[in-house]
């Protein structure tokens, strides 16, 4: 069976967590034995066709003949902003069309309407997904849906914990400049920050003597930069559809502290400790009880235990069946004509996610993270001041 991705990244060069997420999905495709192949929309650093994993992956450099080449598909699958154009091609040919849905945004969901098999990432953006189809006819819903959590292969990434306070991305929606500032208010513990893949980096003001900086690190050597370094991750983010990184944490029985958005509450569930990203002093009171062991202990028994049960669960079996079904489905039967288009304007469909999440919404529909953002980096002064309160 032969499945191709179209999408704008993939790794190692593209180091995001929904490129990661759909390699771990399209990695179990390949050990069964089909031909999987990924063609990139977007140039990057790889100019030549290589492969991870068993997955082939064209870099726009040689994929100019990716509308040609799509046509031998026997399932389309894209995300984001390629979504329009694989459906395109997906009607016209007949061909099964994938779509993954990594956020709320009604951008996401009406480019995946009508689509034959639409994953969400999470229990939660699966119901979001629904209320906004609710309002459509039959014909415009996506054929089949399933919940596929980020996959993550624990042993992967288990490794011992070190001794750092931890923060992957250090852009201002993950918490950069807050992580600097728990990091002024706490000179006791060694503070570690990771470059993103994507956004505007915060750097700590060059006063700060229990700080460290290091320049992205792929996923596969997350464990030996990163996890083996951290006793604690912090995930003060503005936006999580699910939280990857806090899931890899886990893996090694690091405890995380997380603002807690919708998808960070799932992810973490009981294991989570939460403290609100406005408020400065939670951070810091929840940061100096994990330096006491006993504490750090329970917290990390917590951690381990939610990475045994997030491995259990039987998503991926669920992907690569439902991606099969699709391939057989179409061999047998043909499929439907589907109703992929313009349903209304996506002005009149879009509903309120805030200024902030409406922003972030714009910057992946249009093309997710551009070539100038990813250089990035401020190095200006962090406000150091602790607000005045109870945490």
């Amino acid at each position: 069976m032969s499945i191709v991705a179209r999408v704008y990244g993939y790794p190692p060069d593209h180091n995001a967590g929904s490129e990661w997420m759909l390699h771990s999905m399209l990695r179990p495709l390949a050990e069964r034995g089909h031909q999987v192949e990924v063609w990139l929309s977007h140039p990057g650093r790889s100019e030549k066709t290589y492969e991870i994993d068993g997955v082939r992956v064209v870099p726009f450099q040689e994929g100019i003949d990716f509308a040609a080449h799509a046509h031998t598909a026997d399932v389309l699958v894209s995300h984001y902003e390629n979504v329009p154009l694989v459906a395109g091609l997906a009607r016209e040919r007949l061909i099964p069309l994938a779509v993954i849905c990594h956020d709320n945004f009604a951008t996401s969901f009406h480019n995946a309407a009508g689509a034959d098999l639409v994953v969400y990432n999470s229990e939660w953006i699966r119901r979001d997904g629904e209320i906004f189809y609710a309002r459509y006819p039959r014909e415009f819903l996506p054929r089949h849906s399933i919940v596929v959590r980020p996959p993550v292969i624990a042993k992967e990434y288990r490794t011992q914990p070190g001794d750092c306070a931890t923060l992957v991305n250090l852009n201002p929606d993950k918490g950069g400049e807050l992580f600097w500032q728990i990091a002024a208010w706490t000179p006791q513990w060694k503070f570690l920050g990771v470059r993103g893949a994507y956004g505007q980096q915060i750097m700590p003001p060059p006063r700060l003597p229990n700080c460290e900086v290091l320049d992205g690190v792929p996923g596969q050597q997350m464990r030996e930069h990163v996890y083996s370094r951290s006793r604690v991750m912090l995930m003060p983010s503005l936006y999580e559809s699910w939280g990857r990184v806090a899931v890899e944490a886990f893996a090694s029985g690091i405890p995380v502290i997380a603002h807690p958005t919708p998808g960070l509450v799932e992810s973490l569930g009981e294991a989570g400790i939460f403290a609100y990203r406005d408020d400065l002093n939670a951070w810091i009171d929840a940061l100096t009880s994990l330096q006491d062991p006993d504490n750090w202990a329970r917290a990390s028994q917590r951690a381990a235990a939610r990475s045994l049960e997030l491995s259990a669960t039987p998503d991926i079996a669920t992907w690569c069946d439902a991606i099969e079904s699709l391939a057989m489905k179409r061999t047998a039967n043909g499929v439907r004509k589907r109703a992929i288009g313009t349903l209304v304007d996506v002005g009149e469909m879009s509903h309120s996610l805030g200024e902030d999440s409406a922003l972030r919404g714009t910057n992946r529909a249009c093309g997710r993270h551009g070539a100038a953002e990813h250089r990035e980096t401020t190095t200006g002064p962090v406000d150091l001041q602790r607000k005045e309160g109870t945490s």
